[in-house]
């Protein structure tokens, strides 16, 4: 039978968006799930600030009276008018193994784009750059993390058979955390922070921090980030929903703001425990008993051995002068007394040199890589 693409128009068809993603990846030891109720939210155009500046629909695939894929397509008006292109983008894209079911998908894609003047279609990408973006292409047998794309290996196959080529590549990392802080490494941070008279700031609540730095690190992230693939500027809607989130659930041991003499902000770096292994515990949601496998994840004393790190973001006139290495030689003795192993890198652009230059001190080994594919719409 032909595969029929249905477009989700109620709260129960995307559910069923959200939850074929767990169906299709139970059991695999390598997938990690989305939180649920992160992406009921991701999804509703009245909370998820990204709606205003983005349209988007959601589809979903049946085969047989089977329910076989599902798709996103997302146009960022923002993103396509600082960039000066006219993209669609397909995210939160999954599939059966069957080529008729990938290419109904991006057919209904390339279409949706089309009828509102898109010339090319592109991704996986979600929203905006806090969205998990690129297909894993390398890594396949490594256990993905909370903030990044799983896929299986056909994916790329099938998006390859339809015409698509790279666009942009992402890197990703283990970093082993070292017994002690690299000499050169401590050399340079001693350095730097004497020359440009810079402090290390540490918080012990999430309300002070907030009140003090919450602004000012999506002002930096916006002002770090504005150069790399598809960036689009955080909104002030943006900023203050990304506050709210997040600062409350994060360890502040783990993460360090580094300010100049006049106490304005020029880096911060903040890192998290792996939720992998609760997630997958979990099954991705909060209840029952999926609130207890992330608080012991993020809080108690038996950790998982690995940690993300969630963002490091340092203003431009600072990069390539070894802010980065007073960040770390701050976060590295937290590491070391909370048992963590190694760090995942999560994704870094493969041109990226700033950001990779950073590791050079460290014993690294680079397990993963993902891409986000492009082709025109004909």
């Amino acid at each position: 039978m032909a595969v029929t693409i249905k477009k989700v128009t109620t709260k129960r068809e995307l559910k069923r968006f959200i939850r074929f993603n767990y169906e299709l990846y139970k059991g695999n030891p390598y997938s990690v799930p989305d939180l649920y109720d992160d992406m009921l939210n991701t999804f509703n155009r009245r909370k998820n600030a990204a709606f205003e500046f983005c349209e988007a629909e959601y589809f979903l695939a049946y085969k047989d009276g089977q329910l076989v894929g599902r798709v996103a397509a997302i146009i960022n008006n923002r993103a396509n008018q600082t960039w000066g292109k006219k993209e669609v983008r397909f995210g939160w894209i999954d599939f059966t193994d069957d080529a008729e079911v990938s290419e109904a998908l991006i057919r209904t894609v390339e279409q949706w784009g089309k009828e509102r003047g898109m010339t090319h279609i592109v991704g996986p990408l979600g929203f905006t750059d806090m969205d998990a973006e690129g297909m894993l292409v390398e890594g396949f047998d490594q256990l993905g993390t909370m903030a990044t794309i799983y896929n299986y290996p056909y994916y790329p196959q099938h998006i390859e058979r339809l015409g698509f080529t790279k666009d942009a590549d992402w890197v990703e990392y283990k970093i082993y955390i070292p017994d002690a802080i690299p000499d050169k490494h401590k050399r340079i941070s001693d350095l730097i922070q004497r020359k440009y008279n810079l402090k290390i700031k540490k918080y012990t609540s999430s309300r002070k921090i907030a009140r003090d730095y919450g602004q000012a690190i999506f002002e930096l992230i916006n002002e770090a980030y504005t150069p790399l693939y598809g960036y689009s500027a955080l909104t002030q809607r943006q900023i203050d929903q990304y506050v709210k989130m997040y600062l409350p659930i994060l360890d502040l041991r783990m993460v360090t703001l580094i300010t100049d003499q006049d106490d304005q902000l020029v880096a911060v770096g903040i890192s998290m425990p792996s939720l992998s292994e609760a997630l997958q515990k979990s099954h991705g949601r909060l209840l029952p008993f999926g609130w207890y496998y992330l608080l012991k994840a993020l809080f108690f004393k038996r950790r998982a051995k690995m940690l993300d790190l969630l963002l490091v973001a340092v203003k431009p006139e600072y990069q390539n002068k070894g802010v980065n290495a007073l960040l770390f030689s701050d976060l590295i003795p937290v590491y070391q007394q909370l048992g963590f192993e190694y760090a995942e890198s999560n994704p870094e652009l493969e041109l990226n040199g700033k950001v990779q230059a950073q590791w050079e001190y460290f014993r690294t080994e680079q397990h993963k890589r993902r891409r986000a594919f492009i082709k025109e719409i004909g």
